[in-house]
């Protein structure tokens, strides 16, 4: 069943959205041979517009007049946000739903795209298939093809996410990458196993040379005329920590550790699906770190494409010795734009929690101007500091740098600014530590794959280069 429809029919159901202000005159907008048992419903229900609460309106025969969702503290409905509307799919019984309120554009596409993310189910391995959702009438002014867009790429990073590493290795991430090249026009390309080394990609083949499937860079090329825009996104297939070995506890989720590579292969599909005039690069280190006779070792020095040296003091910080290959081959084309995503570090979480990005800028200005579009659209992230005397913190006695520090603090600044010293100090550049999961249920957003920074990142690029 679709998740819009563009037309109501005559079984269509109202939905009326409540701030806490307006839970004593919302009912005015109930038609008015409704409004009193609708008043006398809420009262009786105690329905303040708190977010997130659902009061289901009943007829006088039994029959469902429709429902109000309250959407917070918000002054008005212009607030209006994706997440609003996100819990909604799944708590209305089946049925087509109207929003009750003319919203203003931005509101409207705001409240069609939480409805249409609050639809997202990973029912790869279910059986039977969960019911089907209700569905809603495109809220006029609202932008159809944002939330089309916006909606997909969400989608396609949840379920590469969510899809296990049995089913989802580095062959498997390699291919979905060429399957959204080929549904644009762009061309991939692939650089796998001992190639890695003779084209100058050390460090990706030490790291996950131990696997069965082959290491891999995978490049995607899109665009001819504009600005340069290369994206990196850490595909750590699986991660066991290789000899460092994590506990059981610690691989339960690793199959998100290519959430990075998700995430900026789903906005790679948004620039190119929107036509951005641009030329996309992306660049995607496809690996396992996994244990076998010829893995790489604690103590082992590695060389990296950009030169540097790197005394491997953990096998479990394998994330930044596959970014540190794929960051200087970007960084040699001299990009208008580079950003990285990677799920990369535990301290990230430690200091943000999960929902909450860490991003890190070349510059404040260009940090200043993600966070202002993370604001606009609603997706969350948190500048932190390139606080350069931590760069001590990763120094060696017998390499150029070490790949993690001994100190247990600030362990996400010090993973990026490792990351730094693969950047050329000319190219602007954004970092973001992500966990690409929620961990706890909540209306719209289950436990499993979140898609994040994805909005906040298209609406920085839209700005830039949207016309």
């Amino acid at each position: 069943m679709p998740a819009f429809v563009a037309e109501a029919d005559s079984s269509c159901r109202a939905l009326w959205l409540v701030t806490e202000a307006d839970a004593e005159a919302w009912t005015a907008r109930v038609p008015l041979e409704h409004r009193a048992s609708a008043l006398a419903w809420a009262r009786a229900n105690a329905f303040k517009g708190e977010r997130g609460r659902l009061l289901l309106l009943p007829r006088a025969d039994g029959e469902l007049l429709g429902a109000a969702l309250g959407v917070g503290r918000l002054a008005g409905l212009a607030e209006l946000t994706p997440a609003a509307l996100s819990g909604a799919p799944e708590r209305l019984p089946l049925g087509q739903y109207r929003l009750a309120d003319r919203l203003a554009p931005a509101a409207a596409t705001a409240a069609a795209l939480g409805w249409a993310l609050g639809r997202y189910r990973f029912d790869r391995y279910r059986s039977p298939l969960p019911p089907p959702l209700p569905v809603l009438v495109m809220p006029p002014g609202a932008d159809p093809e944002a939330v089309r867009r916006l909606a997909e790429a969400d989608t396609l990073a949840r379920d590469l996410i969510n899809t296990p590493a049995g089913d989802l290795g580095p062959v498997e991430l390699a291919a979905a990458i060429a399957a959204v090249a080929h549904r644009f026009g762009a061309s991939c390309r692939q650089v796998v196993g001992a190639a890695l080394i003779e084209e100058g990609f050390p460090a990706i083949h030490a790291v996950g040379r131990a696997a069965a499937a082959e290491p891999r860079l995978v490049e995607l090329r899109w665009g001819t005329a504009g600005p340069r825009v290369t994206l990196v996104g850490k595909g750590v297939c699986f991660d066991t920590g290789g000899l460092d070995l994590k506990p059981s506890s610690g691989m339960l989720l690793m199959k998100k550790d290519m959430g990075g590579a998700a995430c900026a292969l789903a906005l790679a599909q948004l620039v190119m699906d929107a036509g951005l005039r641009v030329r996309l690069r992306l660049l995607v280190p496809a690996v396992e770190n996994s244990v076998s006779a010829n893995a790489y070792r604690p103590g082992d020095v590695l060389a990296t494409r950009k030169g540097l040296t790197v005394e491997v003091t953990n096998t479990d910080a394998e994330g930044r010795l596959v970014l540190a290959d794929a960051l200087a081959c970007a960084d040699e084309e001299s990009p208008d734009l580079l950003v990285d995503l990677a799920t990369l570090t535990g301290a990230a979480r430690t200091a943000l929690g999960p929902e909450l990005p860490a991003l890190y800028a070349s510059s404040d200005a260009l940090a200043e101007e993600v966070l202002k579009s993370a604001r606009r659209v609603s997706d969350p992230v948190w500048h932190m500091p390139l606080y350069a005397p931590y760069e001590e913190d990763f120094a060696s006695k017998v390499a150029d740098l070490a790949n993690a520090s001994a100190s247990p603090f600030a362990g996400s600044i010090v993973a990026a600014l490792f990351l730094r010293r693969f950047v050329g100090e000319a190219t602007p550049w954004v970092h973001l530590d992500l966990y690409a999961w929620n961990s706890k249920d909540r209306p719209g957003r289950p436990v499993g794959a979140e898609a994040q920074a994805v909005r906040a990142l298209f609406a920085l690029l839209e700005a830039r280069y949207g016309g």
